[in-house]
């Protein structure tokens, strides 16, 4: 079977996918960080979501980012340590969008593609949401160790596209 030259620029699958989720994050609002997921079952678009503020709610570019600070428990070379983290209370991250606004039976066995890695509390929530497999290209280091090890309890595949490269004009700086 011959490739045409046209199959040899055509995007596979992962790239085609988180593509849409890198357009789909320029909606957000968010001066800190722009993230976008797709939901996928197949190779069928369910759904799509970004971060930023409740519907009618003044967002962090109009009212100011409601920064909380955490601290966390944590183990650091063997050693118990306390790190803090700083979030924003205003916004409703990607992933839990996605999950508002698509139907379960959609979420049974698909695919999210996500521009970053889920926090924790995304992570715990797309565990229960009957997905089984989460695609992202940023990593999240402030809960990535603990991500990880409950989506590998958990069997969902979770998987890094590391070489991805965003398409022009959808990216941003990331404020950590």
């Amino acid at each position: 079977m011959e490739t045409s030259p046209q199959d040899s620029v055509r995007k596979d699958w992962d790239t085609y996918f988180m593509d849409i989720a890198y357009m789909v994050s320029t909606r957000s609002r968010c001066p800190r960080r722009h993230v976008g997921a797709v939901l996928v079952q197949g190779k069928k678009l369910l759904g799509t979501a970004y971060n930023g503020a409740p519907m009618g709610v003044d967002d962090c570019s109009e009212a100011g980012c409601m920064i909380v600070e955490e601290v966390e428990l944590t183990m650091v070379d063997s050693e118990e340590r306390m790190v803090k983290k700083q979030r924003c209370i205003r916004t409703i991250h990607a992933e839990q969008n996605l999950l508002m606004f698509t139907d379960r039976i959609d979420r049974e066995g698909s695919t999210v593609y996500v521009t970053d890695q889920p926090c924790w509390t995304c992570a715990n929530m797309l565990a229960n949401s009957g997905v089984k497999e989460i695609v992202y290209h940023r990593n999240y280091p402030k809960d990535s160790e603990k991500v990880v090890t409950l989506m590998t309890q958990k069997g969902i595949v979770f998987r890094n596209l590391a070489e991805y490269e965003p398409p022009a004009h959808s990216g941003m700086s990331v404020i950590s």
